[in-house]
């Protein structure tokens, strides 16, 4: 081999290990606790000499926090460091102050991931005497395959009709008292007041009705939410909308009795309507088959819930709500500085709602995917099966949240205690950890983690 072939060999092996070397936003070596030797292909620094050289570069260290939110008075422009650029053309401002990772998303963001954020705010609200109703489906929301939500308020003593669908019915009580009655298929019979904090569930073709209380002077507010994500509430079973297109001949036969006995029934369907308040102690009408022997209702505002490091979860499922058997819950508080631990759930999809606070969800969807969203207050959110994720409260307030599934259980994994209960030279191998690092990983799960205990 001649001596410039020779050079040239070199130049180019050379060209090539430095392209591995990680580099910074502004173009630079990044700065980590490790760097590569060129001379002698091991890791320098606080790594061991013997070390062997890295596989791939090493993850950035280049922070990738929100650059602003509701608090604070920045101008939202997509720039991150030296990436990006001002906008130029129209801009909503209000929008992008709630979307600073979709603005200026981390660096840590990469590929493609559907909209997996639809604000209720964004919904047209369907108005009735007596309340209104909003809905979320895979109209506005494609990712969400699994559930659907709506939104509804009824103003004390209104009647949300008799009705039935083809899906099941879950319910979380938001604001004021709602009371639910319902006939199953054997003829027996059920009545309750269902109070804030509290759920409801009917099975799938099971008749019932919704009615706002005045235990509050204003009525009632409820997120429904639905096992499919096609579902629309405009083409629920009503009752009047069945009677007004039945020939009142055949509905007098039916009830055995004279066709002027239904000379005044609507002519329409009445979906939401004025009513008289009912109080909270009603009976139904006694049945000769008896009462539904499990409750369509369940106490969750009054199941304590377990404190973790950062926060609060209970969890509705099955296993204690006997009959949602398509539908699981936890309701989530995560305290300023804290987050819902990295975790999946290996196989349902995740619906989530925002009661309170501000958070930021960063969805990995394999391949190389992932993307970042910003959440508040009236927002739902959606993760789809076995995406990994976590949530962090961004504010200075209590986040709180409701984790939905189309599931009798509730069943998450937990990537601390995965890697906890891996043997060490696994993971070691892995993330080259120390393995007084991997030691101090929880061998329980975390599910709502603090920051770090001062020492």
């Amino acid at each position: 081999m001649n001596s410039f072939l020779a050079s040239v060999l070199c130049a180019v092996f050379l060209s090539t290990y430095v392209v591995s070397v990680p580099v910074s936003n502004n173009g630079t070596v990044a700065a980590s606790s490790s760097t590569t030797s060129l001379s002698t292909g091991t890791a320098t620094g606080s790594s061991s000499a013997s070390s062997p050289s890295p596989s791939v570069p090493y993850a950035s260290d280049d922070p990738n926090y929100p650059l602003w939110n509701a608090t604070t008075d920045i101008d939202p422009e997509p720039i991150r460091g030296t990436l990006g650029a001002t906008i130029l053309g129209p801009q909503n401002i209000d929008i992008d102050r709630q979307n600073p990772d979709l603005v200026a998303p981390p660096t840590t963001d990469a590929g493609t991931l559907q909209n997996a954020k639809w604000p209720f705010s964004l919904s047209k609200a369907q108005l009735n005497t007596g309340g209104w109703v909003r809905q979320q489906n895979v109209d506005q929301m494609p990712i969400a395959t699994a559930m659907a939500g709506v939104d509804m308020r009824l103003e004390s003593g209104a009647i949300r009709e008799l009705h039935w669908h083809q899906t099941a019915e879950w319910a979380y009580v938001i604001s004021g008292s709602t009371q639910i009655t319902s006939v199953n298929q054997n003829g027996q019979n059920y009545v309750a007041t269902v109070h804030p904090g509290d759920l409801w569930y009917f099975p799938p073709g099971i008749p019932h009705s919704l009615q706002a209380t005045n235990d509050s002077v204003n009525g009632t507010e409820f997120l429904l939410v639905f096992p499919s994500g096609t579902f629309n509430d405009d083409d629920t079973f009503l009752l009047t909308d069945w009677m007004a297109h039945i020939p009142k001949e055949v509905i007098a036969k039916n009830f055995q009795t004279n066709i002027s006995a239904f000379d005044d029934i609507p002519g329409h369907y009445l979906y939401i309507f004025p009513g008289t308040p009912p109080p909270d102690n009603v009976q139904p009408p006694v049945s000769p088959q008896g009462t539904i022997p499990e409750p369509f209702s369940y106490n969750f505002s009054a199941v304590t819930p377990t404190q973790y490091s950062g926060g609060t979860a209970k969890i509705a499922d099955s296993t204690v709500f006997n009959v949602s058997t398509q539908i699981a819950v936890a309701e989530i508080t995560v305290n300023p500085g804290a987050m819902r631990e990295l975790h999946w759930h290996p196989t349902q999809a995740e619906w989530g709602f925002y009661l309170e606070g501000t958070a930021r969800v960063t969805i990995f969807a394999a391949s190389g995917n992932a993307q970042t969203f910003d959440y508040q207050a009236g927002d739902i959110s959606y993760v789809p099966t076995s995406y990994g994720h976590y949530v962090e409260n961004t504010g200075n307030t209590t986040l709180r949240f409701l984790e939905i599934f189309n599931s009798d259980r509730f069943e998450d994994v937990s990537l601390a205690q995965w890697l906890a209960l891996t043997p060490p030279a696994l993971v070691e191998a892995h993330l080259q950890l120390s393995p007084q690092t991997i030691a101090g990983f929880n061998k329980t799960k975390g599910v709502v983690v603090g920051p770090k205990a001062s020492s």
